[in-house]
């Protein structure tokens, strides 16, 4: 946070919503936007959160102890168990692929949501000492990251789907339900709205969630420096809330979505 604004209020906000980019097509360090562009602070922030936890959970594993298990070992293991004994309730079937995905898809959003509860001028300015004016340090208010983690789970649901039900029956599924085979069409139509609506759903809720969450510290920074640390330090402990469920209802919905698609029949 900061104390004195060389900026406007709608200036510093605006600098703080501005992605730090790379054009595919110049090779050239910029915020022009369009569809060959990276957003290097997302990705830099996703890959250091996916190094973060796979390096955790290896060390877990490395030094697994099962007659003295150390601090670490027992809440991750407390947390494998509980996990477990929730997804055997909505997921339907025998899979040894759900339990792992959703403790991946969990800890992964919660780390990348965590981002948010850093003080919003701390990594911008350092970056700035290495030439980097713009970096934004909340990797799920970028839509583009939580449609593509949406878009990777919309992605095991077409698996689900045939592995589940099969290409004959799920044929049948989708020409005849709900309205029977007469309206084979319309019930078409519905599927594929059905089906398209479970990505934007995740995506989007996950973004607006986090992006209203950091536009809120944003507001708290402009304010007086006597108010700056009360205010953000109530957000910040309501926020803890905020990213934890959000990291849960993704996972959750992500495991429901994949049940559905792994039965029989609706």
């Amino acid at each position: 946070m900061v104390t004195s604004l060389p900026l406007t209020e709608s200036e510093y906000i605006q600098h703080h919503l501005t992605y730090y980019q790379l054009n595919l097509r110049t090779l050239t360090i910029g915020n022009g936007g369009g569809f060959w562009t990276l957003n290097l602070d997302t990705l830099s922030l996703t890959i250091f959160s996916g190094i973060l936890i796979v390096s955790l959970f290896y060390f877990v594993i490395k030094n697994f102890n099962s007659e003295r298990p150390g601090k670490l070992q027992t809440a991750i293991e407390m947390a494998v168990e509980s996990l477990q004994n929730l997804i055997k309730e909505m997921f339907h079937g025998e899979d040894k692929l759900i339990a792992p995905l959703a403790l991946t898809i969990f800890s992964w959003i919660f780390v990348l949501n965590s981002f948010d509860l850093v003080p919003v001028d701390f990594l911008p300015r350092i970056l700035l000492f290495f030439g980097i004016e713009h970096f934004r340090t909340v990797p799920t208010d970028d839509v583009n990251l939580t449609f593509a983690l949406s878009f990777s789970v919309f992605l095991l649901v077409i698996y689900y789907n045939f592995k589940g039900k099969g290409c004959v029956n799920l044929t049948k599924e989708v020409f005849s339900s709900p309205f029977g085979i007469w309206l084979a069409p319309i019930n078409f139509i519905f599927r594929i709205i059905e089906e398209a609506v479970k990505p934007l759903s995740l995506s989007l809720r996950l973004f607006g969630n986090m992006f209203a969450g950091e536009l809120i510290f944003l507001l708290i920074a402009t304010m007086p420096w006597w108010i700056q640390w009360t205010a953000g330090g109530i957000w910040s402990i309501f926020h803890i809330l905020v990213i934890s469920i959000q990291a849960f209802i993704f996972m959750m919905l992500t495991v429901v979505y994949l049940s559905m698609a792994h039965e029989s029949g609706h």
